[in-house]
């Protein structure tokens, strides 16, 4: 019996046991045929129960210490085989994206959003403004822009391409990360890199005076006489080949290019018509939301071959929406927001939109409701209590604590208000703050309308605020009074009131949605219970 207790565990100061370290090791020598024979051995059962009475095993423990796979997700490697199964087995139920949002989130300190270096650098990272270093989730459409281009400049032949797609997916970032890999590709190869001319359409005054920053661009404004328009002397200049020959490639990229879009539609017609012309040296990149312009607008292009291509940018997913964030943060060396934080603000925003710029809105707002959190604690312990105050001790370990506590990372409820700020009606909001008996007119007038009533008379309204002023015992305003709130109401664009002779026989209409109103005032129990009413 001694044999066996020394050869399963050594005795050390103190009366404990310690483990062999070939057991802990896993270095046990269990081969299959090994195993079978311990298995058909009555021998070795008997030996083992013996052993295991007398010493107790590290190996076997009581059921009460035992732990489940997923506290064993973070066990170090000396941890049992059964426990790393079951972690195993928990990180592969989960999916790609919430696997990596975990693990940036156990593997990253904590940030001090009290640091305001720090809470400044994050801040600017998630800002609009903020072109990232790397464009992700849009490769496909940057490789079939850079193709576009490339393949115009290798044949030096002109050619248009229209960029399409919901606002905040991209367009113009991808444009510009294309035109900076152009540049560098046409270098390399030994192409001559075309000059390029960016602008926005919107900020031209008049829409034909897209042709004088293009003659601009290519320096020739000093020899157009005065009786020739920047669009004539274009056209005949790309239709000689002498002239055209000294000028290298332009590419033009006119972003928000529904701002051309005329009544008769002339100045968008011509500048696609310019990519037409025998001798022509634009490559003419168009971008704007509307999917359906070419289409529409340009049907003369499509009769004469002249279609432009089509890239379309689809609205971000969930999933890139991640990726996004996530590389935006990954500059920093501590984790700012909880996983599931972000997966909420990514969830909400593709399916709304799918506009990055929405979801970068809602992360800076976030992190400002994380700021004003933290404000507020340092106030309330600034504040003294009612047994004498707090210790400067007291408040000083509260916020050493404070500064490694998870509540300084953006929780799901800092995205959940931010959320609810960037998708709520600005009408909720006015609502929200008016006076006691004006929203009482506007409850009234949303029971008054209900069916296919759509207006009512000043009288009729009174009736319908008077009955509800008195079920909860509160004193109403006369009719004029009444009539002049519905002017005020009428100014702020919630209500419509029309002119009669007498005050109460003007007519009254609604001009927003009945269903602002009942969710501007369901907060209140008492318009809950009137809405809820018949």
């Amino acid at each position: 019996m001694p044999t066996i207790v020394d050869r399963r565990s050594t005795r050390v100061s103190g009366g404990s046991k310690v483990a062999d370290p070939i057991a802990i090791n896993g270095e046990i020598d269990s081969t299959p045929q090994k195993r079978k024979l311990r298995s058909s051995s009555s021998f070795t059962t008997e030996e083992s129960r013996v052993t295991s009475d007398l010493t107790p095993s590290p190996l076997k423990s009581s059921p009460s210490n035992w732990k489940s796979p997923r506290r064993c997700v973070n066990d170090s490697p000396k941890s049992t085989p059964n426990a790393n199964r079951g972690a195993k087995v928990v990180n592969l139920s989960k999916s790609p994206v919430k696997r990596r949002l975990s693990e940036s989130f156990l593997e990253k300190p904590m940030w001090n959003p009290r640091d305001m270096e720090q809470l400044n650098g994050v801040k600017e990272a998630l800002h609009v403004s903020r072109a990232p270093s790397n464009l992700v989730c849009r490769e496909v459409e940057n490789n079939r822009i850079l193709e576009f281009c490339k393949q115009a400049v290798e044949q030096e032949k002109a050619g248009s391409l229209y960029i399409c797609g919901c606002p905040g997916t991209g367009k113009s970032l991808s444009m510009e990360k294309v035109n900076k890999v152009l540049v560098n590709w046409a270098e390399e190869s030994g192409f001559q890199a075309p000059d390029t001319l960016s602008l926005n359409c919107s900020s031209l005054s008049n829409t034909s005076d897209i042709f004088g920053k293009i003659l601009d661009k290519i320096k020739l404004r000093r020899k157009i006489s005065s009786c020739t328009s920047p669009l004539q002397y274009l056209q005949k200049m790309f239709s000689e080949k002498q002239q055209s020959a000294v000028t290298k490639m332009l590419l033009i990229v006119a972003d928000e290019l529904d701002y051309l879009i005329t009544k008769d539609r002339a100045v968008l017609h011509e500048l696609f018509m310019l990519t037409t012309l025998p001798f022509s040296r634009f490559i003419l990149i168009g971008i704007a939301n509307a999917i359906d312009l070419a289409d529409k607008f340009l049907p003369k292009l499509q009769s004469l071959n002249c279609k432009p291509a089509v890239v379309t940018f689809r609205a971000y997913s969930k999933d890139q929406i991640i990726s996004i964030l996530q590389q935006r943060l990954k500059a920093f060396p501590y984790t700012i927001f909880q996983p599931q934080a972000l997966e909420l603000c990514a969830r909400k925003v593709a399916s709304a939109s799918g506009d990055m710029r929405k979801a970068l809105w809602i992360c800076r707002s976030a992190i400002e409701m994380l700021e004003s959190d933290i404000r507020d604690s340092i106030n309330s312990l600034d504040l003294p209590s009612l047994h004498g105050g707090v210790s400067d001790q007291q408040r000083d370990c509260a916020c050493d604590k404070s500064l490694i506590h998870e509540s300084n990372v953006v929780r799901v409820d800092h995205v959940a208000i931010a959320l609810s700020k960037a998708y709520r009606s600005p009408v909720v909001d006015t609502i929200q703050s008016l006076p006691q008996h004006q929203q009482i007119i506007l409850c009234s007038a949303v029971k008054l309308f209900r069916g296919k009533k759509k207006d009512a008379t000043i009288g009729e309204l009174n009736i319908s605020y008077l009955g509800i002023c008195k079920s909860t015992s509160i004193p109403p305003a006369g009719i004029m009074e009444l009539s002049n709130m519905c002017r005020v109401l009428g100014d702020q664009g919630i209500l419509k009131l029309g002119k009669a002779r007498e005050e109460k026989l003007s007519r009254v209409t609604l001009k927003v949605d009945e269903a602002d109103i009942t969710f501007a005032l369901q907060g209140i129990r008492f318009f809950r219970n009137c809405l809820q009413q018949s």
